[in-house]
């Protein structure tokens, strides 16, 4: 096993350059999809490193329920600085787990308020809230899902930029948007030096429901407009974790976007360019972190089995 079971912990690093270029020169579907597989791939070979490093860790422990073969000299061989490394990982796969579940539980909670706070209202697809503060967000949960906007937020808008905030927000929820932000959050969460793929899915995600709203309306100008008076009279949306119109962040390099040409869509962009290089240096970073992690669990489940007595 060796050192290899350390490298999906720091593989994330080679998906930093991607993280950055896909904003700016991917189209935002594609950079959201690849951003996204590359964090859910590498958080999970992270996790599973950190589960191996913990067993040789618990089974140092005194009074620990694990087999006594399993901390002999053989089976702590086969990690570097055992001692070390298997007593730290014990607290960091703890603090992952927690982590995790909380980010679920606050998920799942905010969902559950939500729908709560519009049990009153019809069911249709777009739920209008007689409120004095600005705002709208798409709220997913199958056939309740609906989008919510204030009766301020539309009387900031021009006829036009109210379609294009419609268009944006069914956008979020048709893409089930949500799922790619949440399973971004919870990679974040996995492994720190992913948080830079958390952050740009935060911001493709947005820039990809521009991209639908400016081909439903058929004015990239009026949904750049929308987007800019939505973010000077909102300050986004009161429901955190959800996609809203007016979200903080980068809106300038939003409007931006929709005020240059629309992006081409491929695939997977050429080796021959600078994305394509960093697209394909966090290919091999994670095709590696994938084979490092499995190479330590299949050398780690036979080394155990070797050491327990029959």
């Amino acid at each position: 096993m060796g050192v290899f079971v350390f490298l999906p912990l720091v593989l994330p690093l080679t998906a930093w350059p991607i993280a950055r270029l896909a904003e700016q020169r991917l189209h935002p579907r594609t950079a959201t999809r690849l951003l996204t597989g590359l964090a859910v791939v590498m958080a999970v070979c992270s996790t599973v490193c950190l589960g191996l490093l913990m067993v040789v860790g618990t089974a140092q422990l005194p009074g620990n329920p694990l087999p006594d073969a399993w901390s002999d000299p053989e089976v702590r061989e086969a990690v570097p600085y055992d001692e070390v490394a298997g007593r730290l990982a014990i607290p960091a796969l703890l603090a992952v787990l927690l982590m995790c579940g909380q980010t679920l539980w606050r998920h799942g909670r905010v969902r559950r308020h939500a729908h709560r706070a519009l049990a009153g209202l019809p069911v249709t697809q777009v739920a209008v809230l007689p409120d004095d503060v600005p705002y709208a967000y798409a709220l997913p949960g199958g056939r309740r899902e609906r989008v919510v906007v204030t009766t301020a937020m539309l009387s900031c808008l021009e006829p036009a930029e109210r379609r294009a905030l419609f268009a944006h927000e069914r956008a979020h929820l048709a893409a089930r948007h949500h799922r790619f932000l949440l399973a971004v959050q919870l990679a974040a969460r996995a492994n720190p030096f992913l948080r830079p793929l958390r952050t740009a899915v935060s911001y493709t995600t947005e820039r990809w429901a521009d991209e639908e709203a400016a081909q439903t309306v058929g004015s990239r100008r009026a949904v750049a407009c929308a987007i800019g008076k939505a973010a000077l009279v909102s300050r986004g949306t009161p429901v955190p974790t959800l996609a809203g119109f007016a979200t903080p962040g980068p809106v300038p390099r939003r409007v931006a976007a929709l005020l240059d040409p629309a992006p081409a869509l491929r695939s997977w962009p050429s080796v021959f360019t600078s994305v394509g290089l960093a697209a394909w240096g966090a290919a091999v970073g994670t095709a590696v972190s994938a084979l490092s992690s499995a190479n330590s669990a299949v050398t780690m489940v036979l080394i155990l089995h070797a050491a327990t007595p029959l």
